[in-house]
């Protein structure tokens, strides 16, 4: 049994890699952590639906059902981990990144939970910047 040190990082990974290999859907391991997220692009319109299989192994699974545009081009455009194991993201209520001015989502751990950076500043919270997608 191998250790992952950044969940996180693995899950954006496979999504890009299912992208790329033009996969309708893919199996990660199950976490709250990951199943926010999921939740989050599937709510921003960046993948088509998300479910989660408790059932499943010792911890379940989550299947991702990517979404593409009319010519087969990838909905989203690119994914980046923001804050890592060794260097840790933080941003107060008033300095929540944009990104591609406002186009792309930022995705934020917050004391209300996993929210994007809208939302966030919306809430008047900041947090833990987890990632951004465009």
């Amino acid at each position: 049994m191998s250790f992952m040190s950044d969940p996180v990082a693995d899950m954006l990974s496979r999504i890009k890699n299912a992208y790329t290999a033009n996969m309708d859907m893919l199996i990660m391991p199950y976490s709250r952590l990951k199943g926010e997220i999921a939740r989050i692009l599937e709510e921003e319109g960046y993948i088509k639906s998300h479910a989660l299989k408790k059932d499943e192994g010792i911890q379940g699974v989550i299947e991702i059902y990517l979404k593409y545009k009319n010519d087969n081009a990838c909905v989203i455009n690119g994914l980046e981990k923001i804050s890592k194991p060794g260097l840790r993201v933080y941003a107060g209520k008033g300095k929540i990144p944009k990104v591609m001015g406002g186009y792309g989502t930022v995705i934020i751990s917050t004391s209300k939970g996993i929210l994007t950076g809208a939302k966030a500043k919306e809430s008047g919270v900041g947090g833990e910047v987890i990632c951004s997608i465009w």
